[in-house]
Formats: C-alpha cells, structure tokens, sequence
C-alpha cells in the first residue's frame, strides 16, 4: 500500500496550488530560471526551475549600481514554483520533453554522445513561458583535477545554521554588505593555475532560490564560475526540514560516480559538518580525494553558526581510510600556501624525482 506523502508537503503543495492559481488569474505567467549544469561528453545534467512572475516584467535595475548592490536579500527568496509543468530541453539539435517536480525543479541527465568538452548553452522551453539558454559545462574524459567547495562560511560569511542571524544575513543585510572569506578566491584561481578547463563545483544546503544573488557575489568578489548544487527551501515528502547532511553526502556520491576520472580538493569549513563528510567521503573513495581544506572558524563566527565556541564534533571512523591530507586555516590566506604545497608534493611523487614537472602544478 502507497504511503501518503508527509503532511507538511501536502500542507505545502495545497499552498502553492491555491497560490499559483490565484496569481495566474492576476496575469502571471511561467517563468523558466536556468541553473548551470554539468557533465561529461556523453552524459550532461541539465538544471532549472519553472516558476510564476508577472507578466509584464519591472525594468531591472543596471547590474552594480547603488539600486541594485543595496536590495534587501529577501527579493531573492520569494518564488511560485509551477509543479508538474512541462520544460523542453534542445541540445545537439534534439529536443527532449521533460516534467517538473513538486516545487517545479527540473533535474535530469540526457545522453550527449560526442559533445566536445567546455562551455556549452542548451534551450529550455515551456508553453506560455520565454525561452531561456542555461549554461552546461562539459568536463572532458581526460580532466584529473576538480574542486568541490562549500558556500556557506567557507567562501561567504553567513553565520548559518543559526537561524536569526541566518535570517538577518540572507532576507535583511543589502547584498553589497554581504562578505567573502578572505583569500578564497585568490585560492581558487591559484588551484585552478594551469588547469583552465578543471571544474569547481559548489555545494551547499542555501535554497536554490538564492542562486541568482550567489552568482552575482562570486562574479564580483572574483570566484571562477562552476555549477552550484543546492537545495530547497520547505518540507519533504517525509520530513519539515530537509537534510543538509544528506544532500551534501548524495551530491559527493553523484559526482564521485560522474566523474570517475577525476581527484578532488574538497573545501570546507568546520562550522557546520563538512570536515566529518569529507573524511567520510574519503574513508570509501580515498582515490578520488587529493586533499581536504577546512576553513577554521573564529571563536565569535563559531558561536554564531551553532552556538558554542569551539568547533562541531568532526570525530569519524578512521579504519580502513586511505591517507588524505588535512590542511586548516583561518582563511583562504592561510589555507593557500599549505594547501598548494601539498599538491605539489603529490605532483613530484606521482611524477618521480627526475621527471620535469609542470609548475603550474
């Protein structure tokens, strides 16, 4: 026998759909917003939600200036998704049809056999909605180096999971208040030297609806472009609170599994779990693991992001786990030159003593 879905997203879809009817009667329409997917030559994953907006869109305000820099957080929070709706994706010259999920996510793989790797823009289509492209990196079969990073006190000071200050932070502060950890994008770039094509995926448990405002914060603040995995705000078909942990573990293991071919620097901090994730991560998949990086929060940003003063219990189980390196700092300044020597360490070992090398390695 069937199990009904969890109250709360019953709760939720009775909402949206009274909401969304209600605005589609005021003249709103579907809206398609693109996310920046991922794949290899053969395989690519294509990413987007299908929501409500007004008809007739207000002139946006010019990207940097005083209008734009000073919106308040919560405009990028707020969104009617359009569930089950129909999304067309056009790739190659074929078109695939495809449907969203309860909250209007479009998260699919098509096969791509021949696609050359780099920067790619598929079509996405839905009736009554206008056409949009969506970016798509292709990582070729060849490509051994990858970054998978948090957001959240790692590259952004947030403050989460702390939900006041979370809430001030993300609805309240004007996006040009909000804060990168210094060095970090300096640190990217330095990793990236030499690597031009290697990915930088993003991972975090912030709702996809902030992602806009994230892409504007890297592009400002100089972090290299990559896909972004995040979540969803609201309750699941078995929970009220999705969780951050499980989507942070099934986003490693789906990457681990597109991407056999490819050794990452996992970056995170130790406000929330992501140094015992990694470690776990690196327990079962040690080879595909180069190094972990952990950004090591202050006394006061500790108190913030979950109540105490020193760090989350990061303890795992060590048996059976394959040597990864650990490299901790405060910031990316202090991460960077532990960090790269140690990759440069790994460099010459793989490479032998009396192999030239490559220095941007």
């Amino acid at each position: 026998m069937k199990r009904r879905p969890f109250f709360g997203a019953r709760l939720d879809d009775f909402v949206t759909r009274h909401l969304g009817s209600a605005l589609r009667r005021a003249g709103w329409r579907p809206r398609i917003v693109p996310f920046t997917g991922l794949g290899t030559p053969s395989r690519v994953r294509v990413l987007g939600q299908l929501v409500l907006g007004p008809a007739r869109r207000h002139r946006a305000w010019p990207i940097g200036s005083p209008l734009w820099l000073n919106r308040r957080g919560w405009r990028n929070f707020f969104t009617v998704p359009v569930p089950n709706g129909v999304i067309s994706v056009t790739i190659s010259g074929r078109a695939h049809r495809f449907t969203t999920d309860r909250r209007g996510h479009l998260d699919t793989t098509i096969d791509t056999p021949g696609l050359a790797a780099g920067w790619h823009q598929v079509r996405l289509d839905s009736p009554g909605a206008e056409q949009v492209g969506a970016p798509v990196q292709v990582i070729g079969d060849d490509q051994d180096f990858g970054i998978i990073s948090d957001i959240d006190d790692t590259i952004i000071s947030t403050s989460l999971p702390r939900p006041l200050v979370a809430a001030w932070n993300s609805f309240i502060q004007p996006e040009v208040n909000r804060q990168a950890v210094p060095g970090m994008a300096r640190m990217y770039r330095q990793l990236l030297a030499g690597r031009p094509d290697a990915p930088v995926v993003y991972v975090s448990t912030g709702p996809w609806t902030a992602l806009p405002f994230l892409t504007r914060f890297m592009d400002r603040h100089g972090f290299p472009p990559g896909p972004m995995l995040l979540t969803d705000l609201g309750p699941t078909t078995t929970r009220w609170l999705r969780s951050g942990c499980a989507h942070k573990r099934a986003a490693l293991v789906q990457l681990a599994h597109a991407f056999p071919h490819i050794r990452w620097v996992l970056v995170g901090d130790n406000g929330q779990h992501d140094q015992a994730l990694y470690r776990e991560f690196a327990a079962v998949r040690g080879s595909r693991v180069r190094a972990i990086a952990i950004r090591t929060l202050s006394p006061t940003e500790q108190v913030l992001a979950h109540g105490t003063v020193g760090g989350l219990d990061t303890r795992s189980s060590r048996r059976g786990r394959r040597r990864v390196p650990e490299v901790l700092g405060a910031d990316g300044q202090a991460l960077a030159p532990v960090l790269l020597a140690v990759l440069r360490e790994q460099q010459h070992s793989a490479t032998g003593p009396d192999q030239p090398t490559d220095p941007g390695h």
